[in-house]
Protein backbone atom coordinates (compact mmCIF):
# COMPACT_ATOMS: atom_id res chain seq x y z
CA UNK A 1 0.00 0.00 0.00
CA UNK A 2 1.45 3.17 -0.89
CA UNK A 3 2.27 5.92 1.77
CA UNK A 4 0.98 9.14 2.13
CA UNK A 5 3.22 12.62 1.56
CA UNK A 6 2.55 13.03 5.55
CA UNK A 7 4.63 10.27 6.03
CA UNK A 8 7.27 10.59 3.40
CA UNK A 9 7.58 13.72 4.60
CA UNK A 10 8.75 12.91 8.38
CA UNK A 11 10.38 9.76 7.23
CA UNK A 12 12.57 12.59 5.80
CA UNK A 13 12.87 15.10 8.42
CA UNK A 14 14.08 11.88 10.23
CA UNK A 15 16.66 10.73 7.89
CA UNK A 16 18.12 14.63 7.67
CA UNK A 17 18.33 14.52 11.45
CA UNK A 18 19.86 11.02 11.50
CA UNK A 19 22.85 12.48 8.91
CA UNK A 20 23.32 15.40 11.08
CA UNK A 21 24.03 13.53 14.19
CA UNK A 22 26.30 11.07 12.48
CA UNK A 23 28.56 13.44 10.25
CA UNK A 24 32.28 13.35 11.63
CA UNK A 25 33.70 16.41 12.78
CA UNK A 26 30.56 18.60 13.00
CA UNK A 27 31.23 20.34 16.84
CA UNK A 28 28.02 22.12 18.25
CA UNK A 29 28.03 25.53 17.39
CA UNK A 30 28.68 28.43 19.91
CA UNK A 31 26.09 30.86 20.73
CA UNK A 32 28.31 33.76 19.25
CA UNK A 33 28.24 31.50 15.53
CA UNK A 34 24.60 30.85 16.48
CA UNK A 35 24.37 34.87 16.50
CA UNK A 36 26.45 35.62 13.47
CA UNK A 37 24.38 33.30 11.17
CA UNK A 38 21.27 34.56 12.25
CA UNK A 39 22.56 38.13 11.66
CA UNK A 40 23.85 37.14 8.37
CA UNK A 41 20.56 35.10 7.26
CA UNK A 42 18.52 38.53 8.31
CA UNK A 43 21.13 40.44 6.16
CA UNK A 44 20.82 37.90 2.99
CA UNK A 45 16.99 38.85 3.59
CA UNK A 46 17.17 42.17 3.55
CA UNK A 47 19.60 41.94 0.66
CA UNK A 48 16.65 40.40 -1.12
CA UNK A 49 14.11 42.80 -0.51
CA UNK A 50 16.77 45.62 -1.39
CA UNK A 51 17.08 43.88 -5.00
CA UNK A 52 13.34 43.18 -5.72
CA UNK A 53 12.89 47.30 -4.89
CA UNK A 54 15.09 48.31 -7.00
CA UNK A 55 14.17 46.36 -9.88
CA UNK A 56 10.85 48.49 -9.91
CA UNK A 57 12.28 52.11 -8.92
CA UNK A 58 11.81 54.47 -11.01
CA UNK A 59 12.42 57.98 -9.30
CA UNK A 60 16.78 58.48 -9.69
CA UNK A 61 16.75 59.89 -5.99
CA UNK A 62 14.98 56.44 -4.72
CA UNK A 63 17.34 53.88 -6.81
CA UNK A 64 20.66 55.89 -5.09
CA UNK A 65 19.12 55.20 -1.47
CA UNK A 66 18.52 52.05 -2.84
CA UNK A 67 22.10 51.29 -4.73
CA UNK A 68 23.08 52.65 -1.22
CA UNK A 69 21.37 50.47 1.29
CA UNK A 70 22.46 47.39 -0.86
CA UNK A 71 26.21 48.50 -0.91
CA UNK A 72 25.96 48.46 2.67
CA UNK A 73 24.47 45.02 3.39
CA UNK A 74 26.89 43.75 0.77
CA UNK A 75 29.96 45.42 3.18
CA UNK A 76 28.51 44.04 6.46
CA UNK A 77 27.52 40.67 5.00
CA UNK A 78 31.47 40.47 3.95
CA UNK A 79 32.48 41.12 7.40
CA UNK A 80 30.90 38.82 9.06
CA UNK A 81 32.79 35.83 6.87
Amino acid sequence: MARGWESKGIESQKETAEEGKSRPGSAPRTPEELERQRERAGLELSRTRILRELESAAHPRHRASLEAALRFLEEKIASLE
